[in-house]
């Protein structure tokens, strides 16, 4: 069942990324942020109000169960953490192909199994190793893609966006799988939702709105909804299979990046991106990568 949910959450983020990078053509990055985390914040309010009421929500798989004060701090850790992984991918999605962007941001597995060798003494097999391997060289030859474009991914800041939305999502998916061990699946979602619109205010008015005149002007589109609908649909099959017992957060987090097969696509077909028989070749080799790092993980 795990399993099954796992690739309904990849199935949305694919869309996530497609509707991100419509609404960040031309845009302003921060208020589209922050009308995200509204709208997400909107949809998970209703379930939250619902489950004051005793009784009304009792054995649903929407209760919004109650927490201590402790709790709350830890999900405003994981709040501030997601928030700076969407900020820096925001505005590197704005700026890179989508076709770069996904396979680079697909590499987000081989953090979280490093992660979890470095923080929990896990060891590698050798189908993992070649995974990693397979993974590396795939992020040199997306470099060379990436020149065909005027892209160098040594010193274009917004790659270097792109790493770091990677490397902050790969810490948020080993905090998951920590937090989820021990906390309900709509309370972890609910209240990160909230604290997130509380943070993204703050960076609304502080940051962008006293320059907005000298910056990108902001235009609402219709596919600014669509995120949030979007990642609260991959959100919850995420954090619903992380409460399985059984979950692994290491397959988990490969199956989600499949996700980048769908984004590929649609920016072959919707934004009509260039050098797509090069960067179809360095999918294959993430993918590639991926089945590895499965097949490794199935066998430890």
């Amino acid at each position: 069942m795990w399993l099954t949910s796992a690739l309904l959450s990849a199935l949305f983020l694919g869309f996530y990324d497609v509707a991100k990078k419509q609404s960040l053509k031309g845009n302003a990055v921060i208020p589209v942020l922050w009308l995200h985390t509204l709208f997400c914040s909107i949809v998970m309010l209703v379930p939250t109000l619902l489950s004051l009421r005793p009784g009304l929500m009792d054995g649903s798989p929407f209760m919004v169960p109650s927490e201590d004060i402790r709790t709350h701090w830890l999900i405003v850790l994981k709040a501030a953490i997601v928030l700076g992984s969407w900020i820096f991918g925001y505005f590197g999605m704005k700026h890179l192909p989508i076709t770069l962007f996904g396979p680079i941001n697909a590499t987000r597995p081989i953090l979280v199994l490093l992660g979890g060798l470095l923080l929990f003494g896990e060891r590698l097999n050798l189908y993992q190793w070649i995974g990693v391997l397979i993974a590396v060289v795939s992020f040199y030859m997306l470099s060379l893609s990436g020149k065909k474009e005027g892209v160098d991914f040594k010193h274009d800041r917004w790659v270097y966006c792109v790493v770091a939305a990677t490397l902050l999502g790969a810490v948020s998916a080993l905090f998951d799988k920590y937090l989820l061990g021990q906390l309900n699946n709509m309370f972890v979602q609910a209240w990160s939702n909230f604290y997130q619109l509380i943070m993204m205010t703050a960076v609304l008015f502080i940051l962008w709105w006293p320059q907005r005149k000298n910056s990108t002007p902001f235009q609402w589109r219709w596919s600014i909804l669509l995120i949030s609908v979007s990642l609260t649909l991959a959100d919850y099959a995420y954090f619903r299979s992380l409460t399985y017992s059984s979950s692994m957060i290491s397959i988990i987090s490969m199956i989600r990046r499949s996700s980048v097969i769908v984004s590929f696509l649609c920016g072959a077909i919707l934004f009509h991106e260039k050098n797509l028989r090069s960067k179809a070749i360095d999918l294959v080799l993430v993918l590639l990568g991926l089945a590895f790092l499965l097949a490794g993980s199935m066998q430890s």
